[in-house]
């Protein structure tokens, strides 16, 4: 008998939830509520087309689908969803009406810190104070969602599309995130994914505060004040990302260290910089294209030892602005980055120039530290500095050399699809003026 018992009580745990249903849900006022409190583990309540109302609270392993048709909306008083429990489905929904308060974190959907592998899909998410916010919920996924925030504040007054707080393994897929402030912000948080999402009419794409072992992959942000901050961070992944059109930087690494910087196209058209990288130390910044800023890279003299190479320099107005009094390499394994104005010949034909490159000489340095020395461009004196430093290499200034220059551009192409929008957003910039004070002044 104890035997059977035991097999009865197995066969029961290998088949969670067998007794669970589809449970069609009408709308109206209480009817979701009273429907959610009948649930039992493994339901699917399938809401009917129509208005919902909220706020409601999901405990129970609960599937919530609207097919596409249903919103839920939260009346303007906290969250609209509230998320408390395990494996939990929130999909098919549209999802608006949430409070105000930036204290409690007022969201379209709210994952607590004791909801586990819930799965947040295919919603459209529309005018709350924080899109989605993850608070401590651990292994959890926002897939495939349209997250539109708020136009009506001052964008740093605005909530996050995506707020992700100490929740390890939280993944962020597929998203198209649009107004509020940052698209999505990681902060105490460690092996997450965000990755294929788009951003467009925000502060930054993706920003990340002691975010660590994480990836940013396969991105696109366009329009966007700055596209990737990464701060205060190690060990993480920057792969695959297109900054297109925004308005300051392409990518920030601020403080962050031991990470990989790989295969990203920054074009600017608008940008101040494509790339500024602040006391950040051991990274390798490898086959990245930094086209058409006002500046290819600013990296300041307390980052070192870090690994770049086989990148692309093509048409910044400069291409490195590097401050210091020693020698930088950037060359790694014999193989440097291509320079779109290094005039050289490749006469044995391996793919590098046959001579070295320096991008800054000593008139950067005074121009940098002495902007009224503009007025002396092309003058017989800037003239006769510039070509002292040709003929007597030994005049140069410290900074970056390139010992191994590529003949030829890392190509990294734009879809067809992007290009229009791309232009949109360079056209708005130049136009823009923004309603804040200087929006990189407070992270």
């Amino acid at each position: 008998m104890p035997h059977r018992i035991a097999l009865a009580v197995l066969s029961l745990l290998a088949v969670p939830f067998a007794w669970a249903a589809e449970v069609p849900v009408r709308a109206g006022d209480g009817a979701l509520q009273h429907a959610i409190a009948g649930a039992r583990p493994g339901d699917v309540l399938l809401l009917a087309p129509g208005r919902h109302s909220g706020p409601v609270t999901l405990s129970r392993p609960i599937t919530l689908d609207g097919r596409g048709a249903a919103v839920i909306d939260g009346g303007g008083a906290g969250s609209v969803i509230t998320v408390t429990g395990d494996d939990i489905t929130v999909r098919g929904l549209e999802i608006t009406g949430s409070g105000d308060d930036h204290e409690a974190i007022d969201s379209g959907v709210q994952l607590t810190r004791t909801a586990r592998r819930a799965v947040i899909e295919d919603n459209r998410i529309l005018g709350n104070l924080y899109g989605v916010d993850i608070h401590g919920a651990a292994d959890s996924i926002v897939r495939g969602n349209t997250i539109v925030g708020r136009s009506d504040h001052r964008m740093n007054a605005r909530g996050n599309g995506v707020y992700v707080w100490n929740a390890p393994g939280a993944q962020v897929i597929g998203n198209d995130i649009r107004l509020g402030r940052d698209g999505i912000f990681s902060n105490v948080s460690r092996r997450n994914v965000f990755a294929d999402n788009t951003f467009r009419d925000l502060r930054f794409a993706v920003h990340f505060m002691h975010t660590g072992m994480s990836e940013v992959r396969g991105n696109i942000s366009i329009g966007n004040t700055l596209g990737y901050a990464i701060m205060y961070s190690d060990r993480v992944t920057v792969q695959d990302n297109l900054s297109l059109g925004d308005r300051t930087h392409g990518l920030m690494l601020n403080y962050t260290n031991n990470s990989d910087v790989t295969g990203n196209l920054i074009r600017g058209g608008t940008h101040e910089k494509c790339t500024f990288i602040y006391n950040a130390h051991k990274n390798l910044i490898a086959n990245n294209r930094f086209e058409g800023c006002d500046i290819g890279i600013h990296f300041t003299a307390g980052s070192e030892r870090n690994g770049i190479t086989g990148n692309a320099f093509v048409g910044n107005r400069t291409q490195v602005k590097y401050v210091g009094t020693t020698d930088v390499e950037w060359s790694l394994g014999g193989r440097g980055n291509f320079w779109s104005d290094h005039a050289a010949f490749d006469l044995d034909g391996d793919g590098l120039a046959d001579s070295a490159f320096r991008p800054n000489d000593l008139m950067d340095h005074i121009l940098w530290s002495q902007p009224a020395a503009k007025l002396l461009l092309g003058s017989p004196a800037v003239r006769l500095v510039r070509w002292s430093q040709a003929a007597f290499p030994a005049t140069l200034p410290g900074g970056v050399i390139d010992s191994a220059p590529l003949i030829r551009p890392l190509d990294i192409p734009v879809p067809p699809a992007l290009l229009a929008a791309e232009a949109e957003a360079i056209a708005a910039a130049k136009t823009r003026r923004l309603n804040d004070a200087d929006p990189l002044t407070s992270h």
